[in-house]
């Protein structure tokens, strides 16, 4: 059975799907029947009329997120629609359920415009405790999420932008630490101009990489003060230099980030880059230049992709259910750029920790050590939970 075969036969048997709903609670006896349901179940109705608090005493409220897609995002496919995004959802949905004990509820919503997503989303926010917005392409994200937070008061988090950003920013600052280079100094590529690439750009120089030092790139080249075709999201990077093409962007350039396509990075690009450079290579499956291509080109470089096949991967999973377990915890309004930068200073922290015997056999590793190798935890790391929440969770009190 080949690999495509393989997935496909995985979410058909034995039964269609990912995700299931079981009971909490028993109901074997008619007295459970009663309490259950009725006349039982109106005690807390009652209790959550006179308070809503109460719901997160007498539901599963404070331990459920919806996560939500209009599917015209999907993963590196593209826009296929809200049905075809739903084996990501659920997928989704099993992540935050295997690494923080979250309940999801997978939504795929089949609105005509982005108004009406975002009054779906609105009308049923009050089962939830948290929104995570999924596979929604740009620059519509970036109106959905300005919405939905303006007008829920649970979190609302949309992972491709923040959680990428998160997990690409504590690879960065771990990266830079083994090339003996700071934040504040290098010059930073980043190729994407889409909803990961703009917030990683934000998250980073909220955590000190200057404006001035970053270009970024989209399909039509540098995203340069003279260019008239450009969002307002855009607009924001849109900086003023000679350099116009990708080529020319990575001439003397520190890091390059990649949250574009396929092979868009040469070798010939990678040796123009500066001594000891830092290459996120993020597209998926295919990253803009394959790691052996990279290490060929240039013997003092840093690699990631977002695969799981090579060393240092960049995995969401690293960051959104922990950041979601922090901020349910704390009963948290929004999710705010402290609880991000929290979760990014704790996992650069794990990283540079002795790596449990138990990760090690988990991928069949004889040792792992923070290096050029290693500069983010692994996700099978029974540490993030104990790690991440808690700094979220303070961060939001702050």
């Amino acid at each position: 059975m080949n690999k495509r075969e393989q997935a496909l036969a995985y979410h058909e048997f034995p039964k269609p799907g990912k995700l299931s709903v079981e009971s909490s609670k028993p109901c074997a006896t008619a007295d459970d029947l009663s309490l259950a349901y009725s006349p039982g179940v109106a005690e807390p109705v009652r209790e959550i009329a006179k308070d809503p608090e109460n719901a997160y005493r007498y539901t599963n409220k404070g331990n459920l997120v919806a996560v939500i897609s209009d599917g015209t995002a999907i993963l590196g496919l593209g826009n296929l629609g809200p049905l075809a995004s739903k084996p990501v959802m659920e997928g989704k949905g099993i992540l935050f359920k295997r690494f923080a004990g979250i309940d999801v509820f997978d939504i795929e919503v089949n609105a005509p415009s982005v108004e009406a997503f975002i009054e779906t989303v609105v009308n049923i926010s009050p089962t939830f405790g948290g929104i995570n917005l999924e596979d929604i392409a740009a620059p519509h994200c970036f109106v959905i999420e300005k919405a939905l937070r303006e007008r829920l008061d649970i979190p609302v988090f949309h992972d491709d932008q923040h959680g990428t950003a998160v997990i690409i920013c504590a690879g960065l600052i771990n990266a830079l630490e083994v090339q003996s280079k700071q934040l504040e100094s290098v010059q930073i590529v980043c190729l994407g101009a889409g909803a990961a690439g703009l917030a990683s750009m934000r998250l980073l120089m909220s955590m000190g990489a200057k404006a001035e030092n970053i270009l970024l790139v989209d399909s039509k080249g540098v995203i340069h003060n003279e260019r008239t075709d450009l969002n307002s999201y855009k607009q924001e990077f849109a900086c003023k230099t000679a350099k116009r093409t990708l080529s020319d962007a990575m001439t003397g350039a520190d890091v390059f980030i990649g949250v574009s396509g396929p092979n868009l990075v040469t070798a010939e690009m990678l040796q123009a880059m500066a001594p000891k450079p830092v290459v996120f290579a993020l597209a998926n499956p295919d990253p803009e230049i394959l790691p052996a291509a990279a290490h060929a080109a240039r013997d003092d470089l840093i690699m990631a992709t977002g695969r799981s096949d090579y060393p240092n991967q960049v995995n969401n999973v690293l960051g959104f259910p922990f950041i979601f377990r922090g901020a349910l915890d704390a009963r948290a309004k929004e999710i705010t750029e402290a609880m991000q930068i929290a979760a990014v200073k704790a996992l650069a922290d794990l990283a540079k920790e002795p790596v449990p015997e138990e990760v090690l056999k988990a991928y069949n590793l004889t040792s792992l050590a923070f290096g050029r190798e290693y500069i983010l935890p692994k996700p099978f790391d029974p540490r993030l939970i104990e790690r991440i929440p808690p700094k979220v969770a303070a961060a939001s009190k702050a």
